[in-house]
């Protein structure tokens, strides 16, 4: 792996990166609820304005950028270092937003699922059909969490489903390259899940005894999993919180290596490729507020959009 060099300082809390076609690259800013824009020169342009936590994003079919809300957080610094708490006393509630990147314009498309209200939506993957997955954490308080769940939707507001529901914190969310097969990660737990698709938004049975899917990988120790990117090889590529680190696993589950960060981050949380060729990965170290580059050994698989 080549070295990885800083292009953007001075974000707040970045998630969420998006590749864009004329080379700069889209950034979600959770503690300030902005949308921001990282250009090769090092110049940050804040775009638009989301409100509360923005989080996973993606570019939709239409051309505009889709973002998981987790509705906000409280926040602490310490020695610099920039964390996430609690469900804050302004909760604006989990919603999935469309962002006009061209005007700046954001409009809810989702905040419920049969009445049920959204809490904390995290990471967001668009597949072959239109439609995207998403994953919703939850939000956690000072004496209770909430469970998280899968749900697909369509970007037109039209149709949104709870595929599963009762996990652990999930978090990061990515289609295989041929789109048969979903992956997500749970955070607390470090534990690396599949879910092989029948329809769209409807899982295939599984080997677990209790519903769908199958554990991928768990990983050892007090590790913690954040978002993720697959490569053009098949492999999830998962930001590894406590790790400092972007975990590299097979389909088959096995951890290939880990990639850490130059300046020691326990809040690495995204990874997405770009660039003429793909072959450049970028990461979230969020904690200190950078964007890094990196060639990487292979291409990143190309998203749906």
């Amino acid at each position: 792996m080549s070295e990885m060099k800083v292009i953007a300082s001075g974000l707040n809390f970045p998630e969420g990166p998006v590749y864009m076609p004329d080379g700069t690259v889209i950034v979600v800013e959770i503690q300030t609820g902005k949308i921001a824009r990282c250009h090769p020169d090092g110049t940050v342009e804040r775009i638009a304005d989301t409100g509360g936590g923005p989080n996973g994003a993606a570019l939709g079919p239409d051309g505009h950028l889709y973002v998981c809300n987790n509705g906000g957080f409280e926040w602490s610094v310490t020695e610099g270092m920039t964390t996430p708490g609690l469900q804050p006393a302004d909760y604006i509630g989990g919603r999935i937003q469309r962002v006009n990147l061209s005007t700046g314009q954001v409009d809810d498309v989702y905040t419920e699922c049969d009445g049920m209200p959204l809490r904390g939506p995290n990471d967001i993957v668009f597949d072959e059909f239109g439609g995207f997955y998403f994953t919703d954490l939850g939000k956690s308080r000072a004496t209770d969490v909430d469970r998280a769940g899968i749900y697909y939707g369509l970007p037109d507001g039209s149709r949104i489903v709870r595929c599963i529901y009762g996990m652990d914190h999930l978090n990061g969310v990515a289609l295989s390259p041929d789109n048969k097969t979903l992956y997500a990660a749970e955070t607390i737990t470090g534990r690396l899940w599949a879910w092989e698709i029948d329809s769209p938004g409807v899982f295939k049975q599984g080997n677990l005894w209790d519903g769908p899917g199958k554990l991928l990988h768990s990983f050892d120790g007090y590790q913690l999993l954040d978002s993720m990117a697959v490569d053009s090889e098949g492999n999830i590529c998962v930001a590894t919180l406590i790790t400092s680190a972007i975990s590299v696993v097979s389909p088959s589950g096995k951890l290939l290596d880990q990639i850490k960060v130059p300046k020691t981050d326990i809040f690495v949380t995204n990874i997405c490729f770009g660039g003429p060729d793909m072959r450049t990965a970028f990461i979230t170290s969020s904690g200190w507020g950078l964007l890094y580059a990196t060639n990487w050994h292979c291409a990143g698989h190309v998203l749906n959009a």
